[in-house]
């Protein structure tokens, strides 16, 4: 994909360069060109192609946040597991 924008970043260059050096051409008029030929497209492009990559990466990230947040909640505390405290020693009934 880095090719193809180089190579259109490449002819508008030329396009503005041409514009420029050209007897009825600006220098102004060869600026105009770069941005709304080459910088302006290219820009748009790389944004709309880099959506579904930016997309995962949040995904990823709140994925990794609900993670952290039910690790945090899970604890090494006897009642943790939100059930009754049980007794440590069984009670030992006598004898009658």
């Amino acid at each position: 994909m880095y090719l193809v924008v180089l190579a259109w970043v490449y002819v508008a260059l030329m396009m503005s360069v041409a514009e420029a050096t050209n007897t009825n051409g600006t220098v102004l008029g060869a600026v105009f060109t770069f941005l709304l030929y080459g910088v302006g497209p290219v820009a748009l492009v790389v944004y709309l192609m880099g959506w579904p990559s930016r997309k995962r990466a949040i995904k990823a990230r709140e994925a990794a946040e609900l993670q952290a947040a039910r690790a945090a909640e899970a604890s090494d505390a006897p009642d943790a597991g939100g059930e009754a405290a049980a007794d440590a020693v069984a009670p030992v009934r006598e004898k009658p």
